[in-house]
């Protein structure tokens, strides 16, 4: 998460409301910005759209309640390391 530190502050603000929202619903639903990925691995993780630039890739824990945040990055940066998820 570092590198988000380096973000303009304007995108810094945005990145952090949208993780923050993720408190409130994490599932997705019918707004097209989360979305269960189908990868390889047995892993259940999601991703969010975050404005036109950025994607962040997440975990749930239900049980425990917590929403684990596992990478940042731009969209262009997540097509190139997962393909058109």
């Amino acid at each position: 998460m570092d590198a988000i530190n380096e973000l303009p502050e304007k995108s810094r603000r945005i990145i952090f409301e949208a993780l923050k929202g993720l408190e409130k619903n994490p599932w997705p639903g019918n707004h097209g910005d989360k979305e269960k990925l189908h990868l390889e691995d047995e892993l259940e993780i999601y991703r969010l759209h975050i404005g036109r630039s950025y994607t962040a890739l997440y975990t749930i824990d239900a049980g425990d309640h917590v929403i684990q945040v596992h990478d940042v990055m731009t969209i262009e940066q997540a097509h190139k390391k997962y393909g058109r998820l």
